[in-house]
């Protein structure tokens, strides 16, 4: 099993932006050292909790300080943006950390309607695109012809180079799980984002339907869940407290930054206790070896190749010991 990192720049009460950004970065050059496989940076916009705007931005900040780790999007939005810009700025991505690039794809817009307009005026259209976006976008990153016919085929991305970044599909719905099999590439499933909800149905599509390809003969698959791994279950689960207001609040169509341990507990009292257990009990909290049995079971259950871990914390170090926890177990 390859054991990897997604991280979100999440936004924390009393702290300001751009030292969530400048986290991420310290995180991914930490997680290099504990041996992790890949470090994976989101995009979304308008979103007062994560303010990671520009994956590919703080790839480069990423390349440019780390020397082994794969480095890779999770994922670009790609109905907000000409195909082939993505494929030149992945281009040059690849020529900053030739070999340890990944494009990590997807439809969703990572925001809101509004939002997704003020990207790009065009966006209610472009999702309709997304598999012939995907498949130019192919050609052009691998330096491979486009289709015949294509009014851009005399188009090149440059620079060109030895090595190009690996393509991945993401999504958090069967749709996703069918685009990645139509074109022969690598796929993971948001395990996260729905709590699970159709994830082994949409691994499972994936690879009844996958088309083998030059670069992927067989399919390769992975999930990405949340967890939180410290030294003891006491610990995990206080600390956890700040991510059960976080999603209660979410839930209401409230979003702002994390808050405090404490301050959440408080915040909580008059919610649902029922609702708040379960959310302590369906999470991937404790230990690093029970954390470690939870994503390993559950890579057994789904059958999946990789997993990747999301990990959410008020205290910044208490997320650096969680996946200095994992790393150990793992």
């Amino acid at each position: 099993m390859r054991l990897s990192v997604l991280d979100q720049s999440v936004a924390v009460a009393g702290r300001p932006h751009e030292q969530s950004i400048r986290n991420t970065v310290a995180l991914a050059r930490h997680c290099e050292t504990l041996g992790y496989e890949r470090f994976w940076v989101s995009e979304h916009h308008n979103h007062p909790t994560i303010v990671g705007t520009a994956p590919e931005i703080v790839m480069a900040a990423i390349a440019a300080t780390t020397e082994r780790i794969r480095i890779g999007s999770a994922g670009i939005m790609l109905p907000h943006y000409s195909p082939f810009k993505v494929a030149e700025v992945f281009r040059v991505l690849d020529a900053l950390a030739p070999g340890r690039i990944d494009m990590g794809l997807g439809r969703a817009p990572g925001s809101d309607g509004r939002t997704a307009f003020a990207l790009n005026p065009a966006a209610n259209e472009r999702p309709e695109h997304f598999p012939a976006d995907v498949r130019d976008l192919m050609a052009w990153v691998q330096n491979e012809p486009l289709v015949n016919g294509h009014p851009f085929a005399a188009v090149k991305a440059f620079p060109q180079g030895a090595t190009s970044p690996e393509i991945w599909i993401l999504g958090s719905s069967d749709y996703g799980a069918q685009v990645a099999a139509l074109f022969g590439l690598p796929y993971c499933y948001a395990w996260f984002f729905s709590d699970g909800a159709g994830g082994e149905r949409a691994i499972d599509l994936y690879k009844r339907s996958y088309r083998p390809s030059e670069r992927h003969p067989v399919p390769h698959c992975g999930l990405c869940v949340w967890a939180l791994a410290a030294p003891t279950m006491e610990e995990a689960q206080y600390h956890l407290t700040s991510r059960v207001l976080s999603r209660i609040n979410r839930d209401r169509g409230i979003l702002g930054p994390l808050t405090s341990p404490d301050e959440a507990a408080k915040m909580l009292a008059p919610h649902d206790p029922a609702r708040i257990e379960k959310i302590r009990r369906d999470s991937f909290v404790g230990t690093g070896p029970e954390v470690m049995d939870r994503i390993v079971a559950l890579k057994e259950q789904v059958g999946v190749d990789e997993m990747a871990v999301v990990t959410w914390t008020y205290d910044e170090a208490v997320r650096r010991q969680s996946y200095t926890e994992l790393a150990k177990a793992f």
